[in-house]
C-alpha cells in the first residue's frame, strides 16, 4: 500500500495525468528549431561487394598499354557471332594499334639481343630488319588465326574469359583455349583458327627470310614457338583483370 501511494504521488505520474502531460511527452528533436543530428549514408558491406564485383574480369583493351588485348571477352559478357568485316578489323587493331608497335620493338629487340638470326646484324640497321621480320610475322599471324582460316570454318576467335575457380583450374582453362574454342553457335569445337592458321602463318613466313630458315625443320620450330606464344598470351589474358584490379586499382 505504501509502493503504491508513492507511485501515485510520483512527479512521473503527476506529468502523465497532469495538464502539461503534452510536453512532457513532446520529443526536443521534433521541435521546429531544434538541431537535427546529421544523416551520413553509409555504405554496406554488400554495396561495396557489389560495387568491386563490376570489374572483376573486366579486360581493356591493351595490357599495361603495350600488349594488344582486343581479342579478350570480360566475364559473363554476352556478344553476338563476329561477321567477316568484325573479324577484319580485329586483324587490322591486333597489328597496327599503336601498342602492336611496341610489343613487336620488344619482341624485335629481344630477338636481336640473343642474336637469333646473325644474318641480320647488329646496331640500328640490324635492329630494323629485326623490327619488320617481327612485324611481318604478327601481322601475318594475325591475319590466319583471327580471319583467314576462323570465318570459314566458323569460328570465333575471340579469347572468353573464364575469371572463376583456383588458380590451377583457370591456368589449365586458359592453356586449353589453344587447342579448344567457341564456334558462332557459343559451341566448343577444335581451335583449327590457332592449330592451323599459326602453322600457316609459319610457312608463310619463308617468303621473307634468309633460305637457311626455311627447311621444314625451322618452320616446324617458328610453329611451335608462335603456339607456346599464344599460349602464354592467353595466361596473360586471363589473369590480366586480376592483376589490373588488385595491383594496379584498375588504373590501366
Amino acid at each position: 500500500m505504501v509502493s503504491a501511494g508513492l507511485l501515485c504521488c510520483s512527479p512521473a505520474a503527476y506529468s502523465q495525468d497532469g495538464p502539461n502531460s503534452t510536453l512532457a511527452d513532446t520529443d526536443s528533436n521534433d521541435l521546429p528549431d531544434a538541431p537535427q543530428a546529421a544523416q551520413t549514408a553509409t555504405p554496406t558491406k554488400t554495396a561495396v561487394a557489389e560495387d568491386s564485383s563490376l570489374n572483376q574480369g573486366k579486360q581493356t583493351k591493351r595490357i599495361l598499354f603495350i600488349i594488344p588485348n582486343f581479342r579478350a571477352v570480360s566475364v559473363d559478357e554476352k556478344l553476338p557471332p563476329m561477321t567477316a568485316k568484325d573479324e577484319f578489323k580485329l586483324v587490322l587493331s591486333d597489328s597496327f594499334d599503336y601498342s602492336s608497335f611496341i610489343y613487336v620493338g620488344i619482341t624485335a629487340g629481344i630477338a636481336m639481343e640473343q642474336k637469333s638470326y646473325p644474318e641480320f646484324h647488329q646496331g640500328a640497321a640490324g635492329y630494323g630488319r629485326y623490327y619488320w621480320h617481327a612485324l611481318a610475322d604478327s601481322t601475318a599471324e594475325n591475319a590466319f588465326t583471327e580471319f583467314l582460316v576462323p570465318y570459314p570454318t566458323r569460328e570465333d576467335p575471340r579469347y572468353y574469359t573464364l575469371g572463376r575457380g583456383g588458380f590451377a583450374k583457370r591456368l589449365v582453362y586458359s592453356a586449353s583455349r589453344l587447342a579448344i574454342c567457341r564456334d558462332n553457335n557459343a559451341n566448343n569445337t577444335i581451335n583449327l583458327a590457332e592449330i592451323v592458321g599459326a602453322g600457316a602463318s609459319a610457312g608463310v613466313s619463308n617468303l621473307w627470310y634468309p633460305s637457311s630458315y626455311t627447311t621444314w625443320t625451322k618452320t616446324g620450330q617458328k610453329w611451335i614457338i608462335q603456339l607456346g606464344i599464344d599460349g602464354l598470351g592467353n595466361i596473360a589474358k586471363e589473369f590480366w583483370p586480376d592483376v589490373n584490379a588488385h595491383v594496379f586499382n584498375n588504373k590501366f
